[in-house]
C-alpha cells in the first residue's frame, strides 16, 4: 500500500469514526500507536473533520452572537492544532529522510510533503460531503446531479494530488529535492507578536 493509499483509508476512518455522532465535542478515539505516522494521520485529518463542521455551524444566520465569538475561538484554536500537526507530520518525514544525500543539485519543493497531506485530507472531507449531497433524498435532481460533477472532479483531483505527493516522496529517497522545512510562525495567536494582545 502507498503512503497516499494508507492516508486516504484512514481519512476515510477518521471521517466515519466522527460521523457515528457527528458531535463536534465527541471525543477522539485514535485507534493507533502514537509513536506512528498512521496516529498523526489520523489525528490530522480528525482535527479537519471537527472544524469542517464548526465552519458549517458558524454560518447559521441566526446564531447567538455570543456562541458565534466562542465558535471562532474554537476555530482559531483548531487552526492553530492543525499546523502544528503538520509540523509534527513534516518531522516525521525529515527524520524519514535524514540518511538521504541530495544530490548537488537538488532542488527545494514548493510546498513540504505535511501540507500537500494536510491538501489530501481536507480533499478527503469534500468527497465525503459532496458524495453525501449527490445521495441526498431531499434534494433537487438538479442539485444531485450538480453534486455528482463536482465529485467527479473532487476523484479527479484525488488522483492528480495522491500522484504528486507519490513523485514527491520518490524525489525525495532519490535526492532529486531536498527537504527543508519552515514553521509557519504565526503571529495572530502569540501574545508576544500579536499587538493587539502584548498592548494590554
Amino acid at each position: 500500500m502507498t503512503l497516499t493509499e494508507k492516508a486516504w483509508k484512514i481519512f476515510n476512518e477518521s471521517i466515519n469514526d466522527y460521523h457515528t455522532t457527528d458531535n463536534v465535542n465527541a471525543e477522539i478515539k485514535n485507534p493507533y500507536p502514537s509513536d506512528t505516522l498512521d496516529h498523526l494521520l489520523y489525528r490530522k485529518n480528525w482535527i479537519d473533520t471537527v472544524q469542517w463542521h464548526l465552519e458549517d455551524i458558524i454560518r447559521d444566520p441566526e446564531i447567538d452572537p455570543v456562541e458565534a465569538l466562542s465558535l471562532k475561538r474554537w476555530i482559531d484554536k483548531s487552526n492553530q492544532e492543525r499546523t502544528d500537526m503538520v509540523e509534527y507530520i513534516d518531522s516525521w518525514f525529515l527524520n524519514q529522510f535524514q540518511s538521504v544525500e541530495a544530490n548537488p543539485n537538488a532542488k527545494i519543493n514548493t510546498e513540504s510533503p505535511a501540507w500537500a497531506i494536510d491538501r489530501f485530507s481536507i480533499l478527503s472531507l469534500k468527497v465525503y460531503h459532496m458524495k453525501e449531497e449527490s445521495e441526498r433524498e431531499d434534494a433537487s435532481f438538479e442539485h444531485q446531479e450538480k453534486s455528482k460533477e463536482k465529485l467527479s472532479v473532487l476523484l479527479e483531483q484525488k488522483e492528480d494530488l495522491s500522484t504528486a505527493i507519490e513523485d514527491l516522496i520518490s524525489d525525495f529517497k532519490a535526492g532529486i529535492k531536498k527537504m527543508k522545512v519552515y514553521k509557519q510562525m504565526k503571529m495572530y495567536n502569540d501574545e508576544d507578536f500579536n499587538p493587539v494582545l502584548y498592548k494590554k
